[in-house]
């Protein structure tokens, strides 16, 4: 009884760290989600992670020649609107890869985005 009780326990807990965008399998699901409804599924990546090495003021960074996604661990302690705004911004890297206005377009289909870019800037301008 007891053992069936901690393992019951324990799936639940591991569901429940999967699911927190604070950990890597939470930051591939809140992708996948994006990618179904600001992209059409039509995305692909091989990787996407927190890293604790961007110490430049980059919070995030989309490799496209390997299909990586890195994500500043910085971005833990900021709004999640915040973090989804550069999840998105660098998933729109994927489709299209240099700031243009076509890429543009794609990242402001999420309506926060302008709000998100404002908090960045203001973060930035504070660590310069």
């Amino acid at each position: 009884m007891k053992i069936r009780v901690i393992r019951s326990w324990r799936r639940r807990k591991i569901i429940r760290i999967r699911r927190r965008p604070d950990t890597n399998e939470g930051l591939e699901k809140r992708v996948q989600t994006f990618n179904k409804k600001y992209f059409q599924g039509s995305l692909s990546w091989r990787r996407v992670y927190y890293s604790p090495n961007q110490n430049s003021c980059m919070f995030g960074n989309c490799n496209t020649k390997n299909r990586t996604i890195r994500i500043s661990d910085r971005l833990l302690k900021m709004p999640k609107f915040v973090r989804d705004y550069v999840l998105i911004h660098e998933l729109a890297h994927l489709k299209i890869a240099k700031h243009g206005p076509g890429f543009w377009k794609l990242v402001n289909k999420y309506p926060k985005t302008e709000r998100a870019r404002g908090y960045l800037l203001a973060v930035a301008s504070k660590n310069i």
